[in-house]
Formats: C-alpha cells, structure tokens, sequence
C-alpha cells in the first residue's frame, strides 16, 4: 500500500511536467513577436557637444603654484578667516563660571519646571539634590548657556571646538524625564 501511494503522486507530477513541455508553445510565440512589432523605443538625440577652445599656458605670468609665496598667501588667508570666525563665537573666559559648569550635561536630568513671576524655571536633578535653573544661566562644562525652557525641555547653546580647533556653536536640550521606579 505504502508504495502505491508514494508512486500515485510521483506518476501526477510527471504528468504535469509532460504537459508543460508539449507543442502548445507556437501561440505564446506568436505573441511575443507581435508585441515586439508594436513597441518602439523612443530614444532622444544626443546633445552636441561643446566646442573645446584651449587657452595658452603662459608660465611668466602666473604665480608657480609650489613657491613660498603661494603659500604664504593661503596662510594668511586662512588665519584671517579664523580670526574673524573666533571673534564671532568664542566662550565668555572672563566671566565668573556659575556651579553647574563643573558637571557635565550627562549628569543632570530636569525633572520637571515652575512658573515664578511669570517665567518658566526648570528643575535640574544632580546627586539627588534639586537645582533652579533660568534662561541666561550657565551650565555643563562646554559653556552651555540656557535659552529657551519650555514645560517639557530646556534649550542649551553651547561652545565647543572643532577638530580644526574653531569655535563653534552647538545646540543642545535637557527633556524632561519620568521618574523610574
């Protein structure tokens, strides 16, 4: 019994296999050319190409591009531009840092915020201890400045250097988080 029912499905499939592979092809053949008659590709033309005129090399009137003065041209350009981007952003060196500037962002976490006097204060937590921040005050260690406190985040702009050693301007925000239990 066991083998009848192995070789019933076995002679099916092979049945099948003869069916697919019989003449019925010349129709599906028939209309595959039909629809390679009635397709045209449409292919736009090139566009012309621009005309080449090449300019004279003329040595003496150029600067060599490997003297001395080439570079020390680029190197004053250089530092000029630094100098007018320190000006423009640089931290406050002169001014008195405020207690929260020697602890970094990552160790405060705002837990919530009061309205006093009409102005929004955000509430920072630091080794369990409670801290009022308002805009304008300083914190962090890369001379974070608060500008924006909202009931949900407060809004930071702080100072630090590139890779090229620029100061640059990055902004940053405490959210607000729940309390984990």
């Amino acid at each position: 019994m066991k083998k009848v029912l192995v070789w019933v499905p076995m002679g099916a499939l092979a049945g099948l296999l003869a069916g697919c592979l019989g003449g019925g092809s010349a129709d599906i053949q028939q209309w595959m050319n039909e629809q390679k008659a009635q397709v045209r590709p449409k292919v736009a033309p090139l566009p012309e190409p621009k005309k080449f005129t090449p300019q004279a090399y003329r040595p003496v009137e150029q600067m060599d591009p490997f003297s001395n003065e080439k570079l020390t041209q680029a190197l004053k350009q250089d530092t000029t531009k630094a100098t007018a981007n320190a000006a423009l952003v640089a931290p406050e060196l002169n001014r008195r840092k405020e207690p929260l500037e020697a602890i970094p962002l990552d160790a405060m976490r705002m837990v919530g915020s009061l309205n006093k006097a009409g102005q929004l204060v955000a509430l920072v937590q630091i080794n369990n201890l409670l801290y009022q921040v308002k805009p304008g005050n300083y914190m962090g260690q890369n001379y974070g400045r608060v500008m924006k406190i909202t009931e949900t985040e407060m809004t930071l702009r702080e100072i630090v250097q590139d890779a090229a050693g620029e100061w640059i301007e990055r902004p940053t925000a405490l959210q607000l988080q729940e309390r984990s239990k």
